[in-house]
């Protein structure tokens, strides 16, 4: 079986405009991911649990988060880790 480009039938014109099309994407590339990273830091974390999961009182337990994260512990336990070496 002959390996042939997928674009060995395209026109010397068609070519031109894929590498258009693509160079289009690589300039709106840097802007699409600047728009991305705003809308992300924008986003309001209890308006998208809200809806997501519908309306609950995320300040009260069982839906509150944990007032510790775990870290203190995980360092213990590395640091056991690191003791038995």
């Amino acid at each position: 079986m002959k390996n042939t480009s997928a674009l060995a039938d395209w026109t010397p014109e068609e070519i031109a405009l894929g590498k258009r099309w693509v160079e289009t994407w690589q300039l709106a590339a840097a802007d699409l991911e600047r728009i991305r990273r705003k809308e992300i830091r924008e986003l309001d974390t209890y308006q998208t649990l809200l809806l997501l999961f519908g309306s609950r009182d995320y300040s009260l337990p069982p839906y509150a988060p944990e007032p510790w994260s775990g870290l203190v512990e995980q360092q213990g336990w590395f640091k056991k880790a690191a003791e038995r070496e």
